[in-house]
């Protein structure tokens, strides 16, 4: 077995990827406090093709150092907005036609691998702070909750880990309706 090369890695430039067909996911990060994380969360969105990033509340911005050491240039890739009021961004997503799935453990939420997408549904994502979650302001508009079992002595993944998880299983339950 060889490990490839980067030119045969067939990477698409910054502008092409604008140009291409993303998944029909936003995510909102809600009060996320590392800035490693909210990069880690931009390299992932890049890897799948996500729509767009929504920061929130606490969450830093790019351009910034931090973000931009796990990012790894994925800002630039990756459509991103700042909006202060996570409830003012879920309000204006769901009247643009989005469902807003909460990633959280919660009462009613269903396991990830349970979740069913119906076709031509665009989702936008929550994941919360690392410390509280979901903002209660969050959970109020959400329509759906959805959470990763877990099996161990702690009960919550990183945030990086959980979106990574997340947009993994949406990319394949999303994958036959999209032009990849």
């Amino acid at each position: 077995m060889r490990k490839l090369q980067m030119n045969e890695l067939n990477r698409v430039s910054v502008d092409k990827f604008h140009e291409l067909e993303k998944m029909p996911v936003v995510i909102v990060l809600d009060n996320i406090r590392s800035q490693h994380n909210i990069g880690s969360v931009f390299r992932t969105a890049d890897a799948f093709r996500v729509e767009k990033i929504v920061l929130c509340g606490i969450s830093a911005t790019p351009p910034n150092r931090e973000i931009q050491k796990t990012a790894l240039g994925a800002t630039e890739s990756v459509s991103w907005s700042y909006s202060a009021d996570v409830t003012e961004t879920l309000s204006g997503l769901k009247s643009e036609g989005y469902k807003i799935i909460a990633v959280e453990q919660a009462e009613g939420s269903i396991s990830l691998a349970e979740f069913i997408s119906p076709a031509g549904i665009k989702l936008a994502l929550v994941f919360g702070n690392e410390v509280n979650g979901v903002s209660n302001e969050a959970m109020a508009q959400a329509d759906q909750c959805i959470e990763i079992p877990q099996f161990g002595t702690k009960h919550s993944f990183n945030i990086s880990v959980t979106a990574g998880i997340v947009l993994w299983e949406m990319f394949n339950k999303l994958l036959p309706q999209m032009n990849f």
